[in-house]
């Protein structure tokens, strides 16, 4: 099938989180002209998360939502153009790159900027998306402060579940940690740590039934898998730590990827394997995952790919 192409671009950046916009924001100011498409949630995972206290520069904190627009205002205040509409297929057998939009048109560019994030997981409870934001979270490091001195939930058997569960029971009055089998996965440094930790109580072959609460979080339901008896524990906050998916899979035939779908890059870069693609944000970092490390990586993804098109003299 030949692909018939609309318009051509110099950069086009693929996602709309603190990646993609501070991306924008470099690209703009570079004179790249970039294009960014938001993709299927303006604004990324910040758009569902209340407040922020961890983000330099907003000694208040700020709203989730909230500032994302000014990462948006901000962008298009450079020179970006921002428009609505999600990335549904790739072509990378050549140059310029090739990007559909909504299953309609092609986009050729020069240079692509991904940043589609990584969504968190969940369990997939009813209570559990009715009280999203209200006691309920997939990031303690986000949200654990807001908790401090009360008493949690944390579902999860992984190295990601034990260290948020290590990392809330130094802010926690006791971490409930509630875990489907008999044994955690995580590795054994990790599950010595949880084990030796005096505030952290396991709940072992044991899973989440259901999230109680109207307008905030106040208890959670703890079924054990072996005789079904319900157990209700009160709790101010309940954390969802069973893994993260980047949302990666339209690149699959083309970019390295790591078992998990992660997109490779090149140590302290954002390039990938192939030049004039580059990743940046959540799609690419497993390990911290926070909006200011995302920014960060958008900035480093918009100075690689002015290097790439002022080196094929491009811009």
């Amino acid at each position: 099938m030949s692909i018939v192409v609309s318009e051509k671009v110099h950069v086009l950046i693929i996602g709309s989180g603190p990646a993609g916009y501070t991306a924008a924001i470099y690209a703009a100011r570079a004179n790249m002209k970039p294009v960014l498409y938001q993709g299927i949630q303006p604004g990324g995972q910040l758009t569902i998360t209340t407040e922020v206290e961890n983000y330099p520069g907003y000694p208040e904190g700020i709203q989730g939502p909230e500032m994302m627009v000014h990462f948006e205002k901000q962008a298009a205040r450079m020179g970006a153009d921002i428009r609505y509409g999600l990335a549904t297929k790739v072509d990378f057998s050549e140059q310029p790159y090739k990007v559909q939009i909504d299953e309609e048109k092609w986009i050729a560019a020069d240079a692509v900027i991904i940043s589609t994030g990584a969504s968190a997981k969940w369990l997939g409870l009813p209570s559990e998306q009715r009280l999203n934001g209200f006691g309920v979270s997939a990031c303690a490091v986000c949200d654990g402060f807001f908790f401090k001195g009360k008493e949690v939930a944390i579902v999860g058997a992984g190295d990601t579940a034990a260290e948020e569960a290590l990392y809330l029971s130094k802010l926690c009055t006791t971490v409930h940690m509630i875990v489907r089998k008999g044994q955690m996965r995580a590795s054994k440094v990790m599950q010595d740590r949880v084990l030796n930790t005096a505030n952290i109580k396991i709940y072992w072959n044991s899973e989440t039934s259901e999230v109680v609460g109207e307008n905030k979080v106040t208890a959670v339901k703890i079924k054990n898998v072996i005789n079904d008896s319900i157990t209700e524990i009160p709790v101010s906050g309940f954390f969802v730590a069973i893994g993260h998916q980047p949302n990666s899979d339209i690149f699959k035939e083309w970019l390295d990827m790591d078992e998990t779908g992660y997109i490779k890059t090149l140590p302290g870069t954002s390039k990938t394997n192939l030049e004039g693609i580059f990743a940046a944000g959540d799609v690419q970092d497993k390990i911290y995952r926070q909006a200011v490390t995302a920014a960060g990586s958008g900035c480093m993804a918009a100075l690689d790919a002015e290097r790439y098109l002022s080196a094929k003299g491009l811009v």
